[in-house]
């Protein structure tokens, strides 16, 4: 039994995304037409680049968010549609800039558009999304959506070129990563849960309320991600297991091990992240030391936390399908590291 699953079972809440799903059935059935619509394009290369990570068995756990916060607040039109896609596009933008960034050949447990058409057509497709997610975002016409949705865009970049800056650099504290993963993650999250409240009309408090749930739901989701690379498999990341070690990535349970470790032990991680020597006997000895500093189990506990804050936000909104169902997805999220 792996360290992930036996932590999984002391730890981790029972969720499931069904509530989510059946909730929002029929919005998604529209937001996966306007998909494949707006991913279209006279350009033959595009709508085959962007459809090869579209139709890759993502959850869209990101659009479901504004639908049910949409719904949560009595919303009867078709612009929570338009948001949730524009939330997608904007998604699958960010994995297409990433695989190119971080030169990963996986994803979603099939090889990357990267290594199929190469970097630049990734790129210049991922660009291609977000011209259309904005304008989506201007055909709803509500400038507060396109307010939070550009500045989520802006975040989100900052969030990934952080990210570089710290990469490979041993001395990363805990505060830097929460700030990399707040920005590059969460910001996201965040957004596609304020937009619903924003588009049916709900009050400053409540869109608040939604925003700072997807916020720290952001966080423990990629908390998550971050254990799944170091005790998960590859099915339950969608990509290689160690990518994160290999590619240099300072994460928490990397931070944590550090800082625990002894000068040997430092000097582990030092030519394993700052020189890149990251065999797979090196990623042995990595998860070694991550299980024998309790790195794991305290990245959970971390996870743990922010999902504890994720229901808190929730709490003085009244109960209905739509809170039940998005405590859920807490739930879930945490639950993937079984």
């Amino acid at each position: 039994m792996s360290a992930v699953t036996s932590l999984a079972q002391e730890n981790k809440p029972s969720g499931s995304v069904k509530p989510i799903v059946d909730l929002t059935a029929a919005d998604m059935e529209r937001v996966n037409k306007l998909i494949l619509s707006k991913a279209g394009s006279d350009v033959e290369m595009i709508p085959e680049v962007a459809n090869h990570l579209i139709s890759s068995g993502g959850k869209r756990l990101r659009p479901m968010l504004t639908l049910a916060a949409a719904g949560m607040f009595g919303y009867r039109g078709e612009y929570h549609v338009y948001l949730a896609t524009s939330v997608e596009f904007m998604h699958t933008a960010t994995l297409l800039h990433d695989d190119v960034v971080d030169e990963s050949d996986m994803r979603r447990g099939k090889s990357s558009a990267r290594m199929i058409w190469g970097n630049q057509a990734s790129v210049l497709v991922g660009d291609f999304l977000l011209g259309q997610a904005f304008r989506m975002m201007v055909e709803t016409g509500s400038m507060e959506a396109l307010k939070v949705l550009s500045n989520a865009a802006a975040v989100i970049a900052e969030g990934e070129v952080l990210q570089l800056s710290v990469a490979k650099k041993m001395e990363t504290t805990e505060a830097d990563y929460i700030a990399v993963i707040r920005g590059k993650t969460a910001e996201l999250f965040a957004a596609a849960a304020e937009v619903g409240p924003i588009i049916a009309g709900a009050s400053e408090a409540e869109r608040t309320a939604l925003r700072d749930y997807g916020m720290a739901l952001g966080l423990a989701f990629q908390l998550v991600d971050d254990v799944l690379d170091y005790g998960g498999s590859s099915a339950d990341l969608g990509k290689n297991v160690g990518d994160d070690f290999r590619e240099g990535k300072i994460t928490m349970p990397v931070i944590l091990a550090y800082q625990r470790g002894n000068d040997i032990e430092k000097a582990f991680w030092r030519k394993a992240m700052e020189d890149g020597v990251n065999d797979d006997a090196a990623l042995e000895k990595a998860r070694t030391l991550i299980t024998r500093h309790d790195a794991l189990a305290d990245s959970i506990a971390r996870a743990l936390a922010y999902g504890e804050a994720a229901r808190a936000a929730l709490a003085p909104l009244p109960m209905s399908a739509g809170r039940h169902a998005l405590e859920e997805v807490i739930d879930y999220c945490i639950a993937r590291i079984s």
